[in-house]
Formats: structure tokens, C-alpha cells, sequence
């Protein structure tokens, strides 16, 4: 039994079984969900399920395990249920399956695994009453330690159909699904609150995985380093002194003889030069690691950045900018290891700025690196004639340097700029990158697997021993990640099982980050209607009665009843009908959505801007999202192109 400390709150999540029965859709659309105008029915395959030509034909082809179809009929045959199906909701039909070996996916939610490297291996549990042991356990190392121990002695244990791959499988690289079917959240009994989550499982590829390596495939392990600097006014000794911390690791480069395991490169950025001519760049490459050959090539292609000889319009400087040219600009592709060393004495223009080069903020920027696997650190010199703008700046680079694989923050401050301690982080950074790749080369196992506790957190550190921690840990994600993809792990073939979306013991780490899968259209329309609420907020903070003015007169347009849209006084954006449906029963808690009139009336001046930028840096991620044709994915083979998803993270949602 569950203990009363689990406190549980239903979530609506996915793969309800449909009530009532209908036979046919019109012959160009599929059936849909009931109690929804736009919502299709869908079904996963389970292994082993064969498409016949016809209701009770039992004689078809095996289907791939985990094709997502859309129903277009029912019937019954031979005692049993059976759904006509196709791979699109585009009139294209294939066949009739069994509906006892499929199951409903009323939402498009998959899951992808967060890099285990600071956690344990997630499990996958054959019933719940498992997971809720655990969880409502007082001492749950006491449960998984015994558990973990057997399935590592004998490969198997009771009750666990199976363990997340050692090494990490990358979701951008190699998509797999990971649907959700049901779930809830609760309250565990050490104060976190967990989903507790019915998924299914299998990879995108029917071949076996193959078999992980042992860490003598680290062997080829290589790491870029990308320093990204403030070159405006004042940041001269700070610019030299990265150079000669440079110039140092290369000499200890050349003695390990990893002259082509570890390339450093250099980004400059300034400011708009529009605005000020004089600043003569706004960011500029001066060297690429992948074209570095050694420390005096380095030294050779930084000789002539200089600082400014003209101040900026603001304060704050284009750091945005910079960090986009080093995601963006610099092929990452060849390196295990990949990680940029922002150093600045200002804050970043945000976004919303005119004067900004990317449109882009903190939140965004960290995301696109993550999809590229980069860290970015962070040194932020708080010199005294920036006292005024420290804490802003630090929020702001906070955000940026969050590495959400293993939940460390890389954002260090170097009190009034001093120049001593900026160099002993810049050496001990490069120092220790340069250390790990030298492990992994030399096949050392022990590399980058360091774990610390929650004592070891606790303890006062300095500036210096928290990077070598932090390092160690992303040291061994990057590797997990490396290793993954040499071995092209999979995601377990399971079918239906029960996880923890957090850490059965250190519970404040996530397992799995959620990502709704958007059709072309979804996306399209969402950035449609985005734009139309964003248009109704700028009004509105003119003319506060104006936003839910406008979004009514959106919502009229789009076919809502106007009769019911004048007596939904202080409706929220939700009741209004102006966002799809697929938004309705998405498990998290939505901003947009919720905000009804009179809370938007209360809201001051700041409180609207906030809301305004937010929403802005969702739509261009959207834009983002429908030009990046490489991770477009098609779920069932022949579907129509109109019909292939994008994993947009749920947080991206609005």
C-alpha cells in the first residue's frame, strides 16, 4: 500500500481509451477524438501487429512496432474489434489492424532521456506498485541499492522489464519514441514532486543495437574549446591574459603528444556597428579550432584582436551575438568534447533590443547549444564600473550557462575583475578539458566519472575547485554522449512500463524531458496565433481593454460563436478557442493560456514587457524549428510529408 505522504494529483495525459463507437469517418478524413472538432484518433503498433486488406483478416503483413497511424473506420470481425487505418490524415489508407494489438495515442507526447551521467539509469517496471514502493519508501536506497546490485550481477531482476542504455542516446541524432500513455504526478516522501509515467518503448530502427564498447573507445575522444570575448573598451588585459593561458595549454598539448585531440578557437564580439561605426564588428571569428594547427598558428590568428578604441551606445554589449556565431558559425560535429568560455565585463542587449544582432535571449541561445551538445561557461567580471549592471548581467548569464544535461550552472564571477583570478580559472578550465581528453586517450576508466554528494556541494569551494567539478561531470556526459553515438545505442525495446520522470534517489533530477510533436501545420498555425496574441498584447499595454478586444474579434474570425464570445466576460485565452486543442490537456502549467482580462489589467508595465519578450522568444523558436529541415520526423512509412512531427521541448510551448 502507498503510504499517506505520496499526495497525488491526477494529470490528463495520453492513451484513454476511446468511449462510444463509430464506424466511419467521411472517406477523406479520420475518425475524431471524442469531444475534440480537430483532433484525429491514433493508434501505436505494438510488436508483431499485421495489417490485413480487410476487418478480419488475420493473414496480413507484420507491421514496424510503434507506427503511428490514424484511424478511419471500425468494425468487428471474428469476435473482435478492428480499425481501418492510414499513415496520414490525408485521406491515404493502408489496411485493417486488430485493435487488441494497439494502442490509443490521444496525444503526440514522447519523452527523451536527459544524459544519465550525473544519476542513475533509469528503469523501466513492469507494474506501478513497483515505483510507488520506492518512492513512498523513508530510506528508497534501501530498495533500489539491493535492486540495482542484482540486475548488475545477474542481468535480470523481477519485476523490471528494462534499463536505460548506459551510454546516451541523443534525441537530435537519433530519434526514437518514448510515447506516453497515461499518467500522474505525486509527491514523494522526500518533498519532490514525480510524474509517475505509463510509457512505451522502442527504437526508431528495427535492427539489434549494438553491443557498448568498453572505454577504450575513448581513444578517439577530441575536445574544441571556443573562447568568446568582449572586445569593447577595458577588456585589453583580460584578452591577453586569455591568449597566454592559451599559449600554456598548448605547450603541455605538444609534451602529451594530443596536438589532434584538443583545438582551442576565438570569437570576438562587440556591440551594433551600425549604430557606432568605430566598433568596426559586431562578432568576428579570428579562429576556428578546426583550423588551428597549434599554439603558434593560435597566437598568430588572435595577434591582431585588440579592444575597442570607441565605447558602445549602451552599457551592455552584443554577447548574444558572439555565442550565436560559435553555435552557429563553428563545426562542432568532429568533437566529443565541445565547450565555449564566454568572457565578458557587461551584460548581453537582450533580444527585444533594437540594437540586438540575433533577437535572440539567454533562455534560446542555451537551448540551441544544448541541441549541439555545447557547454557554455561563463567568466563575468565584475569590475567596479559596472556595479550598476552586475546583477542583471548575472541573471542574464546564468540562464546562458545553465548545462541542462547535468543540471550544473557554469556561470562563475570574478570579483572587481581581478585579473589574478581570472587567470587561475581560465588555466584550471583549459587545464582540466585538456586532462580529460588525455584520460580518455590513454583508455583511463575512471574519466570524467566522478559523482559528487550532496556533502561534497555543500562544502565551500573555490572558484577553481568548482570548475574541476563541474568539468568532471560534463566531462563524463559529453563522453556517455560520445560513446552513444560511435556505439549507435537505442532506446530499450520495451512495450508498455512504468517510470519515474525523476531520479529514484537523487529526486531532483529529471529522467526525461517531454517534447510535443508538432505537424507542420500545428507549428504553422501556432507561430499564426502567437503573432496574433503578441500583436493584441502591444495594444494592450497601450490601451489595456484593447488585448481581449482583439483576441476576440482573432477568435471570431476563426469561427467561435460570437454570442458566446460576448458572454465570456473575463474568459481566459484558453476559453476563447484561439489556440488549438492539442494545448488543452498538455501536463504542465501554461502562462498564455490562463491569463484572463482582469489579471492582464493588474499587471504593471514590467509585468506586461515580461510577458511580451517571453512570448516573443517562443515565436522564434518556431521559426527556428520549421527551417531546421534535418529533424523534421516522418512517424509511419508513406505518410504525407504535411504529416511529419517536430520534438518542440514543452517548455517551448505557450
Amino acid at each position: 500500500m502507498i503510504t499517506s505522504h505520496i499526495r497525488r494529483m491526477a494529470i490528463p495525459l495520453c492513451g484513454l481509451l476511446l468511449s462510444g463507437h463509430v464506424f466511419a469517418a467521411d472517406s477523406d478524413k479520420p475518425l475524431l477524438q471524442e469531444g475534440k472538432k480537430t483532433l484525429f484518433q491514433r493508434v501505436l503498433t505494438t510488436p508483431g501487429c499485421k495489417l490485413g486488406k480487410t476487418a478480419g483478416d488475420a493473414k496480413g503483413q507484420i507491421q514496424p512496432a510503434f507506427s503511428s497511424l490514424y484511424v478511419y473506420q471500425k468494425a468487428d470481425a471474428n469476435g473482435e474489434g478492428w480499425v481501418k487505418v492510414g499513415p496520414d490524415s490525408y485521406g491515404k489508407t493502408i489496411g485493417w489492424l486488430p485493435k487488441s494489438c494497439t494502442v490509443d495515442w490521444k496525444m503526440q507526447l514522447t519523452l527523451a532521456f536527459t544524459n544519465p551521467a550525473n544519476r542513475d539509469r533509469l528503469l523501466f517496471f513492469k507494474e506501478r506498485k513497483s515505483l510507488d514502493d520506492i518512492l513512498s519508501a523513508a530510506d528508497p536506497v534501501s530498495l533500489v541499492a539491493p535492486l540495482r546490485a542484482k540486475l548488475k550481477r545477474d542481468g535480470h531482476v523481477d519485476g523490471v522489464l528494462a534499463q536505460e542504455p548506459e551510454y546516451f542516446v541523443d534525441l537530435q541524432k537519433q530519434f526514437y519514441l518514448l510515447p506516453i500513455l497515461s499518467g500522474e504526478e505525486v509527491m514523494t516522501e522526500d518533498g519532490f514532486y514525480t510524474r509517475l509515467l505509463n510509457v512505451a518503448s522502442v527504437s526508431k530502427a528495427d535492427a539489434a543495437t549494438k553491443s557498448e564498447g568498453d572505454v577504450n573507445q575513448l581513444k578517439g575522444f577530441n575536445a574544441s574549446v571556443v573562447f568568446v570575448i568582449d572586445s569593447t573598451i577595458s577588456m585589453g588585459p583580460y584578452i591577453e591574459r586569455t591568449k597566454e593561458a592559451v599559449n600554456k595549454i598548448y605547450g603541455k598539448i605538444k609534451q602529451e603528444h594530443l596536438e589532434g585531440q584538443v583545438k582551442f578557437g576565438l570569437i570576438s564580439y562587440r556591440s551594433n556597428n551600425k549604430a557606432v561605426p568605430g566598433l568596426e564588428y559586431r562578432s568576428k571569428i579570428y579562429a576556428d579550432p578546426n583550423q588551428v594547427k597549434n599554439g603558434e598558428d593560435f597566437l598568430k590568428k588572435v595577434a591582431d584582436l585588440k579592444e575597442a578604441k570607441v565605447s558602445s551606445s549602451l552599457y551592455d554589449e552584443d554577447a548574444y551575438a558572439g555565442v550565436q556565431s560559435a553555435i552557429d558559425d563553428i563545426d562542432w560535429s568532429p568533437f566529443g568534447a565541445r565547450y565555449m568560455v564566454l568572457i565578458t565585463d557587461a551584460g548581453a542587449i537582450e533580444g527585444s533590443n533594437k540594437l540586438s544582432g540575433t533577437g535572440l535571449d539567454a533562455r534560446q541561445l542555451r537551448l540551441e547549444a544544448g541541441n549541439r551538445g555545447i557547454a557554455i561557461y561563463t567568466l563575468h567580471l565584475k569590475t567596479p564600473s559596472g556595479k550598476d549592471d552586475h546583477a542583471k548581467a548575472e541573471g542574464q548569464y546564468r540562464d546562458l550557462s545553465n548545462f541542462d544535461s547535468t543540471q550544473s550552472n557554469l556561470y562563475q564571477a570574478v570579483d572587481a575583475g581581478d585579473l589574478t583570478a581570472f587567470g587561475k580559472q581560465v588555466d584550471t578550465l583549459a587545464s582540466a578539458i585538456t586532462d580529460q581528453v588525455k584520460s580518455a586517450y590513454m583508455g583511463d576508466p575512471s574519466v570524467g566519472s566522478a559523482l559528487y554528494s550532496k556533502d561534497d556541494a555543500a562544502k565551500k569551494q573555490t572558484p577553481e575547485e568548482k570548475l574541476l567539478q563541474d568539468t568532471a561531470l560534463i566531462g563524463h556526459a559529453m563522453q556517455l554522449a560520445y560513446l552513444g553515438k560511435k556505439n549507435g545505442t537505442q532506446a530499450p525495446l520495451v512495450f508498455k512500463a512504468w517510470i519515474s520522470d525523476r531520479d529514484l534517489i537523487k529526486q531532483n533530477i529529471p529522467t526525461t524531458d517531454v517534447r510535443v510533436l508538432l505537424t507542420k501545420g500545428q507549428l504553422s498555425d501556432l507561430s499564426d496565433v502567437v503573432s496574433q496574441i503578441l500583436q493584441a498584447a502591444n495594444e494592450g499595454m497601450i490601451s489595456p481593454t484593447k488585448m481581449f478586444e482583439r483576441l476576440r474579434s482573432v477568435a471570431a474570425t476563426m469561427g467561435a460563436d460570437p454570442n458566446q464570445l460576448k458572454q465570456q466576460e473575463n474568459a481566459k485565452i484558453n476559453d476563447l478557442g484561439v489556440l488549438g486543442e492539442y494545448l488543452a490537456d498538455l501536463p504542465y502549467k501554461s502562462d498564455v493560456l490562463n491569463l484572463d482580462e482582469e489579471t492582464w489589467k493588474s499587471w504593471d508595465g514590467l509585468s506586461q514587457e515580461k510577458f511580451i519578450r517571453t512570448l516573443s522568444a517562443k515565436l522564434r523558436h518556431y521559426q527556428k524549428y520549421n527551417a531546421d529541415v534535418d529533424r523534421w520526423v516522418e512517424l509511419a512509412k508513406g505518410s504525407d510529408p504535411r504529416d511529419r512531427v517536430y520534438p518542440v521541448p514543452l517548455e517551448m510551448m505557450p
